[in-house]
């Protein structure tokens, strides 16, 4: 193993995650979604609590780990709004919140394609989005992001190095490109200031500024 991957290996095993998360874990694999990695969890747990966030949307729910996180950084209220494709995505979330503690109606489960549910929800509304569904639309959930950010709000982005093929130029796939393109707009974004993390497979992270 490679001293990079060493120490990335280092970090994401740094703070052990709980039997809530591990089985929630054990049932992502049977469904067949890739959660959020441990590292970018624990980070978007951190983000959560340092801005004190309170309204949420989160478009891709799994297995509801990344919600899991999101309420635990959120403290005793506030609301995730949660956009899946699949009932049985939610009917899982629903087990993993219940087996972490939480009411609910700390979770607004919402069924359906991410990009016909969020032209409905609320402009400049939330506190937080977190971007994780279908790599190829992530330049439109971007831009749904702004819509619904409040000003001071925060846009996550999990998989933004896309299994290391962002970095690299020769890597044109659909997903990967769009997911490049994705980041290039936050770059150039008169209203986002950014910052890329390693920790999971990539997570950026920016605040609304106006």
């Amino acid at each position: 193993m490679s001293t990079d991957a060493a120490n990335w290996a280092y970090c994401e095993d740094f703070l052990p995650e709980d039997e809530v998360i591990l089985a929630a874990r054990d049932v992502a694999d049977q469904l067949g979604c890739v959660p959020v990695l441990p590292g970018a969890a624990r980070v978007l747990e951190l983000v959560a609590r340092m801005a004190g966030v309170r309204s949420a949307v989160e478009i891709g729910t799994g297995a509801g780990i990344s919600t899991t996180y999101l309420l635990r950084g959120m403290g005793d209220v506030g609301v995730v709004t949660t956009i899946d494709v699949e009932a049985e995505h939610h009917k899982a979330a629903r087990a993993t919140l219940a087996s972490a503690g939480f009411a609910p109606e700390r979770a607004r489960m919402i069924t359906g394609r991410a990009l016909e549910v969020l032209p409905r929800l609320t402009d400049a509304g939330y506190d937080l989005v977190l971007i994780d569904a279908r790599k190829a639309e992530y330049p439109e959930y971007l831009e749904q992001a702004l819509r619904l950010l409040k000003v001071g709000g925060i846009v996550a982005i999990d998989n933004a190095l896309w299994h290391s093929r962002v970095p690299d130029p020769a890597q044109r796939d659909e997903n990967t490109t769009a997911v490049r393109t994705t980041l290039k707009a936050v770059r150039e974004s008169e209203v986002l200031k950014p910052m890329l993390v390693t920790s999971g497979d990539g997570l950026l992270v920016a605040v609304k500024t106006a």
